[in-house]
């Protein structure tokens, strides 16, 4: 087994507990709890987890997605990120191959797409940790030999600056907010990642996805929609991103 292919199955393998430790920050951050020291409790009853609790997947299907101890619900949510964290694994091989340091890259700048659009979906938040560490990686792939190299910077400032625009002047004209910061700052990185030539095809993209989601939630609940109501357009823009790097796929290899 050559080096690539040891890379490889590593970070395959290794993806779910990646995927159990997204699942921490995307529980924590918003909340502004620690993720390091704090230990992995029981959010019903606050019984201290045992290392056979925190089995990614396996967990979970042993105790039936509850508390052994309170009954407990666990959130779905859990699984299914420790599931696709192990796509977004086979999906940054795919993208790397065949150097290993551009599979890594891809592995964590998908595992980080994962959790900001989670955490948007979940808490309508995007955490500061999280969208730094996209545009970190972002960079960092632009870098590498192949990369988008300054394209990359242009894509960044502009996507920012777009974003920061259209927040600013939405808020003058209506008086509140109509776009969340963290989206502005999502921007960064997701126009990093693919340059300052797709950006329009971007929010192109998460604006039909997220318009229909308020037509479906509309027709849902009979009506309710508001100017106020919140929807998870950073989610959005990372299902648009991935979306376009798919449809990209060919030009990586």
């Amino acid at each position: 087994m050559n080096t690539f292919d040891i890379t490889s199955a590593m970070l395959i393998v290794l993806s779910p507990a990646i995927g159990s430790f997204l699942a921490v920050l995307i529980d924590r951050l918003p909340r502004g709890e620690d993720v390091i020291r704090l230990p992995s409790t029981c959010r019903g009853c606050g019984t201290r987890l045992n290392p056979l609790n925190l089995i990614p997947i396996l967990s979970f299907i042993l105790q039936r997605g509850q508390c052994n101890r309170c009954g407990t619900k666990i959130p779905p949510w859990v699984l299914y990120v420790e599931l696709l964290a192990i796509g977004a694994a086979v999906f940054g091989v795919i993208a790397g191959y065949p150097d290993n340091i551009h599979s890594i890259l891809y592995s964590v700048f998908f595992w980080l797409l994962l959790a900001l659009a989670v955490s948007d979906l979940l808490w309508f938040r995007l955490p500061d940790f999280l969208n730094a560490s996209l545009a970190l990686t972002a960079f960092a792939l632009a870098a590498l030999p192949g990369g988008n190299g300054w394209e990359a910077v242009w894509g960044a400032i502009i996507g920012f600056g777009a974003f920061f625009a259209i927040r600013f002047f939405y808020q003058i004209l209506r008086g509140r907010e109509g776009l969340g910061f963290g989206d502005v700052k999502l921007m960064i990185g997701l126009g990093a990642f693919i340059g300052p030539v797709m950006l329009s095809w971007l929010i192109f993209l998460a604006a039909s996805a997220t318009l229909a989601i308020a037509l479906l939630r509309q027709a849902n609940r009979n009506g309710g929609l508001t100017g106020s109501t919140q929807m998870p357009f950073g989610a959005a823009l990372c299902a648009a991103a991935f979306a376009i790097w798919v449809s990209q796929l060919s030009s990586f290899n």
